[in-house]
């Protein structure tokens, strides 16, 4: 009798990813370990939490990766610490977390907010995070295709409970987004919609007039002003001007350079994806000094401060006894309540938000720059935008960038006298020329050359300008 003979199938094979306590008693991190347990009584900052935290220390132990486990942590423990409980619970909500550290920028605000979003459709599906990824998945890592259309169904009724509970379109598109974000993370690629949602931006906000920001500005105190003027002269995303520090302005504050130039890192802007360059006018830099002033000073409510290198550029004015920086919710804050209280913002129909916002000011940055006719490349650089990938900005050299934003003349105030370098713009401007494009050709036709004192700029200006308009009034004349 023939027998065909079989070859035994080799074990699959597993590498064991050790992580010790030893190794979570060396994070930066306020954790506690009592038993199997580890309690988190404190944020970030030092700040008690209202109720404290106790996570089962095998689930952490569990990621086995020392870097996961810090990421978690530090990513909700600020703003939404009752995530990390349940976070660590579920391992399907671990692997979200994972490709969030390992395969994104690392933001610490992708971690919390998936996980919040995923929380709402597991407590609408009726099941917890690491049951629905068993149910599509029964027998090992493959879905079941007729679980796989059944979950889309899921995802079907989820879109249609989300719409029927007001929200707005960019908010559902952005709860379907992290529900299939976690299916794909956990190996199941095909929860799809049937067709494309829609994201008509139903409440768009608007560019203050320079006018309204002066009457911000008028009513807002020191610390406000400044947040007002820098971001709307500097086109910040309120993240990053949160995390400014006095290092960013320091040289060029001391100097007595304006603009300021402040040179953005790249893991202090939205994606992390690279660093960029921008400035600050006169207005806020004038803004700056007083503040800080202020705070060396001190206040009624706060005691003189010593301003270091990594001293926050903005100091939250809520710990006197300690130097904390701020958060975007702050930012966010302070220009709603300014735009408020100064009548400029007003309540959009049928909603909760406003016509002017943060994000409004770095629309008056864009627009204001715009109507300079400065290259929109240039533009979006300095807004920390992703760029063409053949247009090289920093190749320009910061001095060239400088004047270039010199000459767009960005500011909130109107000027309240007109000095000969305006006169000559508006008789270029008559003759139907473009004074602020002729001056942005003239930098970047000198490239870095570097221009020491506003004198200097302006009496090169006035120079370029009135050539300029010779040869208009002399090309006028041979015509004729």
């Amino acid at each position: 009798m023939i027998e065909r003979k079989t070859q035994n199938i080799a074990i699959a094979i597993e590498r064991k990813r050790n992580l010790t306590v030893d190794d979570l008693k060396k994070l930066n991190l306020p954790l506690q370990f009592q038993g199997q347990l580890v309690i988190i009584e404190k944020s970030l900052n030092n700040i008690r939490l209202k109720n404290p935290l106790s996570v089962e220390l095998g689930k952490i132990l569990a990621t086995g990766e020392i870097g996961l486990a810090d990421y978690i942590i530090h990513s909700c423990l600020n703003k939404y610490p009752n995530m990390i409980p349940y976070i660590f619970e579920h391992q399907s909500m671990v692997k979200m977390s994972r490709h969030f550290l390992r395969h994104c920028s690392g933001s610490y605000e992708s971690c919390p907010v998936y996980a919040l979003r995923l929380k709402k459709f597991a407590d609408w599906l009726g099941y917890s995070p690491d049951l629905i990824i068993q149910d599509v998945k029964p027998v090992g890592a493959i879905p079941d295709p007729m679980k796989v259309q059944n979950h889309c169904g899921f995802l079907s009724d989820y879109l249609a409970a989300l719409q029927d509970s007001d929200l707005k379109p960019g908010a559902v598109s952005n709860y379907i987004k992290a529900v299939k974000t976690f299916y794909r993370t956990n190996g199941v690629k095909k929860i799809e919609l049937d067709e494309p949602l829609s994201r008509n931006v139903s409440h768009k906000d608007r560019a203050p007039k320079p006018e309204e920001l002066s009457i911000m500005l008028d009513k807002a105190a020191i610390r406000e002003s400044f947040v007002i003027a820098g971001i709307a002269t500097g086109g910040f995303r309120e993240g990053t001007f949160s995390k400014l520090k006095y290092r960013h302005v320091k040289d060029d504050l001391e100097a007595g350079q304006i603009p300021i130039h402040i040179h953005i890192e790249a893991n202090i802007t939205k994606g992390k994806y690279h660093d960029y360059d921008t400035f600050l006018n006169a207005e806020a830099s004038h803004f700056l000094k007083l503040y800080l002033d202020q705070r060396r000073q001190g206040t009624q409510g706060m005691p003189p401060e010593i301003i270091t290198d990594e001293s926050p550029l903005i100091r939250n004015s809520h710990h006197a006894d300690r130097v904390l920086g701020v958060s975007e919710k702050t930012i966010r804050k302070i220009v709603h309540d300014s735009a408020v209280e100064a009548k400029v913002a007003k309540k959009l129909p049928n909603s909760w938000m406003y016509s002017v916002r943060t994000h409004s000011l770095r629309k008056f940055f864009r627009t204001q720059l715009s109507s300079t006719k400065i290259d929109d490349e240039i533009i979006k650089y300095m807004m920390g935008k992703t760029i063409d990938t053949y247009e090289d900005v920093q190749s320009l050299g910061i001095e060239t960038l400088r004047n270039l934003y010199a000459a767009a003349g960005l500011a909130i105030r109107p000027k309240t006298k007109v000095n000969r370098i305006e006169q000559l713009k508006e008789i270029i401007r008559a003759w139907g020329e473009n004074p602020e494009e002729i001056l942005s050709k003239d930098i970047l036709f000198r490239s870095n050359q570097t221009v020491q004192t506003d004198e200097q700029i302006h009496s090169h200006q006035l120079s370029v300008l009135a050539t300029e308009l010779k040869q208009i009034i002399r090309k006028e004349v041979t015509e004729k």
